[in-house]
């Protein structure tokens, strides 16, 4: 296994599938869409190659990939799994192809949409499997080329300047990440992560950075927050995402939820949490109220919301700021309740990719309902179930998941992460259960409204789902009731590496 250079082919497969289809613009419609499904579908594959090799006990990296690049500045080609890249690569395999599946049909340019939606695919995996600074910004950047374009071409009529607000903002905090980065190598003369990782956790990292002046760790730490607060989004950072995630075509608003924005989440885990514990923790009593009003303003602005793709779009930022209360919580209690900081933890992480499940195949249903009426507001529909009772379940199913109803996945991460905040900060906990009650109401009428009642709007003679619309939704939803019986499925991979996490938290 040693020999096979998997991490590289996860990361560089989608890769070739984007050039070939570039090269062969002539391709029709349905030859460039099944060559995509077919590059799409290897990071499952190739995903799953990796876990049957996977062995969780060993918290260390593995497939490691590290070889020189860039000599006379220490850069090397770095790449490394653990059991936090392992959740989010399997993530990746499913949420792509299936939403290149079902929606490429419809796309004008079918090639040009596949290719790039197969570089965005392979930037993605980049970021979540590099391990030294400047192949992973490379890949952080450039995601945003392909996401741009599929916002700005394919998107509704405010797609232009969505996509433009997307690019601005994150790169603005990029720009701030990039400074502090290049602090941090003046200070150590590494990029590489499990270098500085070690290095922090002997206290070398902040007296290197205090040499270069007594507030340079503060700062370098603000730098690299920024530019991962800007990603996720983290309340007030949040602005761009709703009108990108609204604007953008479905598939794009399928992979933006599902799986970039989980590039933010896993930015706070891999670089601000090992790096810089000590500002971390002097940072998370303002960073837990900032975790809280996400959650809590993103529900209730989910609430007004009367566009149903705005409506899902709030529903993301209340259900990552979960993940980001999780770890601001266990960053505010350093040295207490190992119990509860391992419960939250692990609640983030399965949060991220059970979140990437069920708002993919919610912003799919929303995509079908513009498809179908050619429009998607709240008031828009009425009679739904009645035309088409099996799109009526199968969304029901995926709003039921995204409310965290127990027996469906999004309830096990939900119910860790607040095991685990009660335990540390019960007053956070407590204020962010008006999010879960919000998160209720907001989804219960998007039922009510949309499903029932006598048939109104775009709900008279709705058509029922396709075959092909039912396949793209099936693995979503059979994974919802996997996970939410047997989540050690996806525990386990995870659950050795948290408890590791835990033991490294500093007694302080």
């Amino acid at each position: 296994m040693n020999s096979l250079p998997l991490l590289s082919l996860i990361v560089f497969v989608p890769w070739a599938g984007a050039l070939l289809l570039a090269l062969l613009p002539r391709l029709s419609g349905g030859a460039s869409r099944g060559l995509a499904l077919v590059f799409s579908f290897s990071t499952l594959g190739l995903g799953i190659t990796a876990l049957s090799a996977f062995d969780p006990a060993n918290t260390a990296l593995q497939f490691v990939e590290k070889h020189a690049w860039i000599r006379a500045l220490n850069v090397h080609y770095h790449l490394g799994l653990d059991g936090l890249s392992l959740v989010l690569v399997l993530l990746t395999g499913l949420i792509a192809p299936v939403a290149l599946f079902g929606t490429a049909r419809a796309a004008r340019q079918s090639a040009l949409y596949a290719a790039l939606f197969l570089f965005l695919q392979g930037s993605a995996l980049g970021v979540f499997l590099a391990q030294d600074f400047f192949p992973w910004f490379i890949f952080w950047e450039l995601s945003l080329v392909p996401a741009f374009f599929l916002v700005k071409m394919w998107g509704g009529p405010g797609a232009t300047r969505a996509a433009y607000q997307f690019v601005i903002y994150t790169i603005g905090g990029s720009a701030f990440m990039l400074l502090a980065f290049a602090a941090l190598y003046a200070a150590t003369g590494t990029f590489d992560f499990v270098q500085l990782a070690a290095l922090a956790r002997d206290g070398q990292l902040n007296d290197a950075l205090k040499h270069l002046g007594t507030f340079w760790p503060q700062v370098v730490f603000l730098g690299v927050l920024l530019g991962l607060a800007v990603k996720v989004p983290l309340f007030p950072f949040h602005t761009w995402l709703p009108s990108a995630y609204a604007e953008a075509p479905t598939g794009a608003s399928m992979f933006l939820t599902g799986v970039l924005s989980k590039m933010g989440v896993y930015g706070f885990l891999r670089l601000l949490w090992p790096l810089f514990p000590t500002q971390l923790h002097a940072a998370a009593p303002c960073l837990v109220w900032l975790a809280v009003a996400g959650v809590v303003l993103g529900a209730y602005a989910a609430l007004k919301q009367t566009d149903l793709k705005r409506m899902i779009a709030y529903s993301s930022i209340n259900h990552l700021s979960y993940c980001l209360l999780a770890l601001f919580a266990v960053s505010a209690v350093y040295g207490r309740a190992g119990e509860a900081q391992a419960a939250a933890l692990s609640g983030a992480i399965l949060q991220m990719f059970n979140h990437g499940l069920s708002a993919a195949a919610l912003f799919f249903c929303a995509g079908i309902l513009e498809a179908r009426a050619g429009r998607r507001g709240l008031n828009d529909f009425g009679g739904v179930r009645t035309a088409a009772p099996v799109f009526a379940a199968l969304c029901g199913i995926s709003m039921f998941s995204s409310l965290g109803l127990p027996g469906l996945n999004g309830f096990v991460g939900e119910f860790l992460i607040f095991r685990g905040v009660f335990g540390l900060t019960p007053w956070a906990a407590a204020v962010s259960t008006l999010g879960l009650l919000a998160t209720a109401l907001f989804l219960l009428t998007f039922w009510q409204r949309v499903f029932h009642g006598p048939a109104a709007g775009g709900g008279i003679a709705f058509r029922d789902l396709d075959s092909e619309e039912i396949i793209t939704l099936l693995p979503l939803i059979a994974l919802m009731f996997v996970l939410g019986l047997l989540p050690q499925l996806l525990a386990g991979l995870i659950n050795p590496l948290v408890n590791a996490w835990v033991a490294q938290i500093p007694l302080q």
